[in-house]
C-alpha cells in the first residue's frame, strides 16, 4: 500500500495548544507526519497518494467509552417509543410493530417513559396482552432498568406469582400477588438472556456504518458475549470498520477467566476491555441507590443490586486476573459504596477502573475518586436530558450531580460516550450539552448548574483522548500524531471555532479508520 497525504484540512490534532496542521501522511493504519503540507509532502516521499479534504475541519475520531451497540443495532428495526405520549398512543405502536413480526418473533423495542405520559400511568402485561398476545413482548423503558413484558414473555422467563424477587431486583405485583409485567433491575435478567437476536452481525455490520457517519471510530462496547461473537467473526471475515473495546458482563467473568482472557488483549480492531457490574440503577425507575429518601417516594432510597461485599469479592476476583472494572453508579449512596469498594481492593498497576454514569456524588467523592485514579465515564446528554427529574426526585438533597468541571479540577479522568439506545449516540450532542448544560432548544437559559460546564476543547478531550485513555489505548488513539493510528474525522464545523449552536448541526462529511476511508457523506 502507498503512503497516502490527505491534505488541505484544518487538523486539529488534539495537543493542547497546538495550532491546526495542514496535512497528514499516512503509512498502513498508521499516522507518519503531521504538519504543514509542504513538511508531510517531504516526509512521505514523491510517490504518496494525495487525498483533498476540501478544506474541511479534521478531528482524532471520536470514541464512545459506554454504548450498547447490539441494543443499538437492534433498535434500529424496533418500535421506538420515547416520543409517545401517553399509554394508548405506545400500544398503538405496538400493535402496528406486531403486524410486521413473523409467528414466534420477539418484539424488540421499548425505551418508553410512563413520567412523561398524560395521563402518567405505569403499564403492565394486561394492557400488551390486549394488542399482542401471542408474540413475546419485552420493552425496556427509556433508562434501561425496568422492562414492562407481557405475558407470552414472563411465560417464557418462567416467572410467575411463585417466583420470589431475586436480589438486586423487583417483580412488581398486583394485590393479588401476581406479576404485572413491570420488572425491575436484576428480575428482569431472565428475559434479557431470552431476547437474542439470531442475525446480529447482520445488524452490527449495519449500525456500525450509522457510528461511523456520526463520525465515531471507536466504541467501548457494554453488550454480550454475543455480540462478542459477532465483532469477533466480522473482524474475521474483514467486514469491521469500527475498533471495538469489548466489556465482559459480570454474568459471563468465570468464563471469561477460564479462558484466559485479560483487559488490553485482542488487537487494535478487537480488544478485551472491563467486566461490567451493576451497583444500582437508575433516577427515572426510582432504583438508583441513594443515601436519602426521592423527594415524592419517602422511604424509598433505590436498589443496591450488587451488595457491597459482593462488589468487593467481584473487583478482587476480576483484578486478580488482569481484569479492569467497569461499575455503574448513578446514586450518591452507589457511588460512595462503589469507590469504598475500589479502595478495599487497593492498587493493581496495569489496571484503570471506572464508574459508568457517576451521575450523582457526595462533593467530597469528588477528590477521593480522583486520589484512587477511578475514571468518570459519563455521558453529557444524560445530564440535559434529567434536569426535570434531577429538579423533582432530588430536591434538597446535597449533591455533585454531572460535576464535570468539579472532577477535572481535583483530577479525575473524564471519558465520554452516549449509552445508545438510551440516547442518541451523535456525539456533537454531547460536546453541546456538555458546553451549555442546556437542552438542544437552549432551556434553562444559561445552563443547568452552569458551574460545572466545559470548554469545548475539554469536551471533546474527553470523547477522544479521555475514551481512549480509560480503555489503556492513550497511546495508539485520542490525537492526531506520528505513531498513533490514522483514525479521524473531517466535518463541516470547527468545534474550535464555531458556537456550540453551530457544532451540535455538525454533519461529518468522511470517516477515516486506520488509513481508509470506512464512510462518506453523499
Amino acid at each position: 500500500m502507498s503512503i497516502r497525504v490527505y491534505r488541505n484540512a484544518a487538523i486539529r490534532t488534539g495537543e493542547a495548544g497546538a495550532p491546526p496542521a495542514q496535512a497528514m501522511a499516512v503509512d498502513g493504519e498508521m499516522l507518519i507526519a503531521v504538519g504543514t503540507e509542504a513538511e508531510v509532502r517531504a516526509a512521505a516521499g514523491p510517490s504518496a497518494e494525495l487525498i483533498d479534504l476540501d478544506g474541511a475541519a479534521v478531528l482524532p475520531g471520536l470514541y464512545d467509552a459506554h454504548i450498547h451497540t447490539a441494543q443499538y443495532a437492534q433498535s434500529l428495526g424496533a418500535v421506538d417509543l420515547r416520543d409517545v405520549r401517553s399509554l394508548d398512543e405506545a400500544l398503538a405502536m405496538v400493535a402496528a410493530h406486531a403486524a410486521r413480526l413473523r409467528p414466534g418473533a420477539w418484539l424488540f423495542g421499548g425505551r418508553w417513559n410512563s413520567n412523561t405520559w398524560n395521563p402518567p400511568a405505569q403499564p403492565d402485561r394486561y394492557a400488551l396482552d390486549s394488542v399482542c398476545p401471542d408474540l413475546p413482548v419485552a420493552l425496556p423503558s427509556v433508562d434501561g432498568h425496568t422492562v414492562w413484558a407481557n405475558s407470552a414473555a414472563l411465560r417464557l422467563a418462567g416467572i410467575d406469582a411463585s417466583t420470589p424477587d431475586p436480589v438486586g431486583g423487583e417483580i412488581v405485583r398486583d394485590a393479588n400477588g401476581e406479576p404485572t409485567g413491570i420488572l425491575r433491575e436484576s428480575a428482569s435478567y431472565p428475559l434479557r438472556s431470552l431476547m437474542v437476536s439470531a442475525d446480529l452481525r447482520d445488524l452490527l455490520r449495519t449500525a456500525q456504518d450509522e457510528l461511523l457517519g456520526l463520525g465515531l471510530t471507536s466504541v467501548h462496547d457494554i453488550d454480550g458475549e454475543d455480540c462478542r461473537d459477532a465483532y469477533l467473526a466480522l473482524r474475521d471475515a474483514g467486514e469491521l470498520k469500527l475498533r471495538v473495546h469489548k466489556a465482559i458482563p459480570m454474568i459471563h467473568l468465570e468464563k471469561a477467566i477460564a479462558e484466559g482472557r485479560r483487559t488490553g488483549q485482542g488487537d487494535d480492531w478487537v480488544r478485551t476491555g472491563p467486566v461490567k457490574i451493576f451497583s444500582d440503577g437508575a433516577l427515572g425507575s426510582h432504583t438508583c441507590h441513594m443515601s436519602e429518601s426521592f423527594a415524592d417516594d419517602h422511604g424509598n432510597t433505590g436498589i443496591a443490586v450488587t451488595p457491597y461485599e459482593e462488589l468487593v469479592a467481584l473487583f478482587s476476583r476480576a483484578a486478580g486476573a488482569g481484569i479492569a472494572v467497569a461499575t455503574h453508579a448513578i446514586g450518591d449512596q452507589a457511588n460512595h459504596l462503589v469507590l469504598d469498594a475500589y479502595e478495599a481492593l487497593g492498587a493493581t498497576p496495569g489496571l484503570r477502573h471506572r464508574i459508568e454514569h457517576a451521575q450523582h456524588l457526595r462533593p467530597d467523592d469528588l477528590s477521593r475518586m480522583a486520589r484512587l485514579g477511578v475514571v468518570a465515564s459519563m455521558q453529557p446528554v444524560h445530564c440535559t436530558s434529567d434536569i426535570d427529574l434531577v429538579d423533582s426526585l432530588l430536591a434538597g438533597h446535597e449533591l455533585a450531580s454531572y460535576a464535570w468541571r468539579g472532577m477535572l479540577n481535583v483530577g479525575v479522568a473524564l471519558a465520554f460516550g452516549s449509552d445508545a439506545p438510551v440516547e442518541h449516540p451523535n456525539p456533537f450532542a454531547a460536546l453541546y450539552a456538555a458546553v451549555t448544560r442546556t437542552r438542544t432548544d437552549g432551556t434553562p437559559v444559561g445552563g443547568w448548574q452552569p458551574e460545572q460546564r466545559l470548554s469545548m476543547a475539554e469536551a471533546v478531550t474527553a470523547h477522544t483522548l479521555g475514551a481512549a485513555y480509560a480503555a489503556g489505548e492513550e497511546d495508539r488513539k485520542g490525537l492526531l500524531t506520528p505513531g498513533r493510528l490514522a483514525d479521524f474525522i473531517a466535518v463541516d464545523t470547527d468545534p474550535y471555532l464555531e458556537s456550540p449552536e453551530a457544532v451540535l448541526r455538525t454533519e461529518v462529511l468522511t470517516t477515516v479508520v486506520g488509513g481508509e476511508v470506512r464512510w462518506r457523506r453523499i
